[in-house]
């Protein structure tokens, strides 16, 4: 390509089913190992091959670029609790990207915009992790704790605890009017 050659649009048939609101920021073909398809990085998500539904920013734990492939860890909900979520990472999916462009830097820059506060602690059983997290298009933050692989979710005292850490984080991060 040459110097202001452009990728060419994302083909109408690999177009996922957007949003109104929702625009392609970058996209890449990709092969899994279970079929090809498209990763599509828009504004409010990722649109993985095989998914009816875009991840939303906010539900991508962790996004890994090797170079050649993109390996995605989404949320899993464990429970809801009273203004969060528990949640622990989900299976994760990894994607050759075979024309990756600008997808790996959009991915990162969109997931790290997302997180607005973060802060790991131990807990009963183990260690969960407390965020905010910043849902595109929607106003004020979204809490979540995660919990590490091997902390059990349904053990009364750690979510006594994650109820604890969740309202303390609240209370450390409300600005002070001046």
């Amino acid at each position: 390509m040459g110097l202001f050659s452009r990728k060419p649009k994302l083909p109408p048939a690999d177009r996922p089913p957007l949003a109104a609101d929702e625009r392609v920021l970058a996209w890449s073909a990709a092969g899994n190992g279970e079929g090809d398809g498209v990763v599509v990085a828009s504004n409010l998500g990722l649109w993985l091959p095989g998914r009816g539904h875009r991840i939303g920013w906010h539900d991508v734990l962790k996004a890994v670029w090797s170079g050649r492939e993109l390996t995605v860890t989404p949320a899993d909900t464990v429970v809801e609790r009273d203004g969060y979520t528990v949640v622990a990472d989900g299976p994760a999916e990894t994607y050759l990207l075979l024309d990756p462009g600008e997808l790996p830097h959009q991915v990162r820059a969109r997931v790290t915009r997302s997180v607005a506060y973060t802060e790991r602690h131990p807990v009963p059983g183990g260690a969960a992790r407390v965020a905010a997290r910043r849902v595109a298009g929607v106003d004020g933050l979204t809490w979540t704790v995660r919990l590490d692989p091997g902390t059990p979710a349904d053990d009364a005292a750690l979510l006594d605890e994650t109820d604890r850490l969740v309202a303390a984080a609240r209370a450390a991060t409300v600005p002070v009017d001046g």
